[in-house]
């Protein structure tokens, strides 16, 4: 039995809304290619994650879609230049242009790189009236020199969601990298390759899933009430 507007006093029945599935499966598709934006956590002249992101990369277009690869040599520290860094410039208009992306670091210490961060950290949640992640999807990969470990992935996972990114279930992490690549960089075969192709299905498939709802699937009850309260304040003041 539906619960009535009336037991919930505190609820804003104006800013409320049940879910509209017409809104889910009736919206127009788009044609283009998913756009991809990768980015990797070293740089290195023999970059593992950068292999790893690459070998997405191919995957990404084999499968269907559109990809960039972000190369880090030379984006400053967060708070050591300003926006305006040509580098900085490059990642926003990237991260903008993306519906979904890849993050593909190796695991420092326990975590991810600083490399890793600072892209992420040079991203915001809002450029003006533009939201350059969120809704868009999310895949996380590690690369690690010893034995499996998850801790950068499930780092990752953490800012995916501080990012408001729809971050999908599956994950990659290679252990003992430097034994899974070739002379020219190419991954070889194994069930780390394996899994890399898993992601990167399961990534372009949520992504045609979910580009044409993004703005719906993060639309908030709570950000619907204060823009309703502001224009409220708005109105009241103009009156006065």
């Amino acid at each position: 039995m539906s619960e009535s507007l009336e037991a919930l006093p505190n609820l804003d029945a104006a800013s409320f809304a049940r879910p509209d599935p017409s809104r889910l499966f009736s919206v127009e598709r788009a044609a283009h290619p998913p756009r991809f934006l990768l980015l990797y956590g070293s740089l290195r002249a023999r970059s593992f994650s950068r292999f790893a992101a690459e070998e997405s990369a191919r995957l990404l277009r084999a499968l269907g879609g559109e990809t960039r690869l972000f190369d880090p040599t030379g984006l400053p520290l967060v708070d050591e230049a300003n926006e305006d860094h040509p580098k900085v410039q490059e990642l926003r208009a990237l991260a903008t242009w993306a519906e979904g992306m890849v993050w593909s670091s190796p695991e420092r210490h326990g975590a991810m790189t600083g490399v890793m961060k600072t892209q992420i950290d040079w991203i915001p949640l809002s450029l003006g009236a533009v939201r350059p992640t969120q809704g868009k999807t999310l895949a996380v990969m590690q690369v690690s020199g010893g034995s499996q470990s998850f801790n950068a992935v499930n780092q990752m996972r953490v800012l995916g969601r501080w990012m408001r990114m729809l971050t999908i279930p599956n994950q990659s992490s290679v252990a003992k990298a430097w034994q899974e690549f070739d002379e020219a960089g190419r991954m070889k075969p194994s069930p780390y390759y394996a899994r890399i192709v898993d992601v990167m299905e399961e990534l372009m498939k949520f992504t045609l899933l979910t580009r044409d709802v993004a703005d719906y699937l993060v639309d908030r009850y709570s950000e619907r009430h204060e823009a309703a309260e502001r224009l409220s304040t708005r109105v009241a003041q103009d009156a006065i």
